[in-house]
């Protein structure tokens, strides 16, 4: 009986020691300032490619090859991804805002009056633990209780960050970098593609001239319809991309939050339910 007093008293001491010390605090600070930093950098690639794409919609790159016409429409390529890049923003606002949520419930949690409460209940739960007149009564079920209800609020916020984050560099940083990297790849070539500069020919060139410029004509009209077949698959490829970045920032910010807090949920009721038994 002594050895199950001594466990219990040392669980509710190390619950205190983690809320004095701040070490869990700290822990779940730095991962959700880092998931909220990847968040905003994601957001701005986003907003920046719906910008571009915007731009490029009514462009066309105009070709004179020999005097031969090519019109080569840009927008006509990124129209398939141009909405999903919008809701893709939209998505990543939410995230965002659902990251910064995160942040300021931890620092309500971290507040000293919440520590103060559970120390003051884990002393309640203590001298119940070791006093046989309490122990005897209905005190010792409160006092359970009201420190399991108390240790809750105080570590529910970090520790489903904390899980939320170890889970999402295990198995989603690495998708989520390559996909923003794309995203970045596809912004730059769209840029590239806005700010080619339309030179009109000289009428006063040479025929030798005008002959090279010919060439140089055709070999640029080459070289664009190939860049812009490349900017054709690499739409196609950003569009995946994009869905791979909305399910993993919906899995980040909502579905695996609420999944731990509903194990931590599950798991207090299984404890209280089990001291109000014994």
């Amino acid at each position: 009986m002594n050895k199950k007093k001594i466990l219990l008293t040392v669980l509710v001491l190390v619950a205190v020691a983690a809320a004095l010390s701040g070490i869990v605090d700290d822990a779940s600070e730095s991962y959700a300032e880092d998931a909220f930093r990847r968040a905003l950098v994601t957001f701005a690639v986003a907003r920046t490619l719906n910008g571009v794409i915007s731009v490029a919609q009514g462009t066309e790159v105009a070709l004179e090859p020999g005097g031969v016409g090519v019109n080569l429409s840009v927008g006509q390529i990124l129209d398939p991804i141009n909405d999903l890049v919008e809701r893709f923003s939209a998505v990543m606002l939410v995230a965002a805002s659902s990251l910064g949520l995160q942040n300021f419930l931890l620092s309500m949690t971290a507040w000293w009056g919440l520590s103060a409460a559970l120390i003051l209940a884990a002393l309640f739960a203590i001298t119940t633990i070791w006093s046989k007149r309490l122990a005897e009564n209905k005190y010792a079920s409160a006092a359970s209780r009201i420190f399991l209800v108390i240790l809750f609020i105080r570590f529910a916020v970090p520790l489903l960050i904390i899980g939320t984050n170890l889970v999402s560099d295990t198995f989603l940083a690495s998708s989520q970098a390559e996909a923003t990297a794309a995203l970045e790849a596809t912004r730059t070539e769209i840029e590239d593609l806005n700010e080619d500069p339309d030179v009109p020919p000289d009428p006063d060139q040479s025929l030798l001239d005008r002959i090279g410029s010919i060439i140089d004509e055709s070999l640029e009209s080459m070289d664009a319809t190939d860049r812009l077949a490349r900017l054709k698959e690499s739409a196609s490829n950003t569009s995946e991309h994009i869905i791979n970045l909305i399910v993993i920032f919906v899995l980040q910010t909502i579905i695996l939050p609420l999944v731990f807090l509903w194990l931590l949920a599950e798991g207090l009721k299984r404890i209280v339910a089990r001291t109000a038994s014994v």
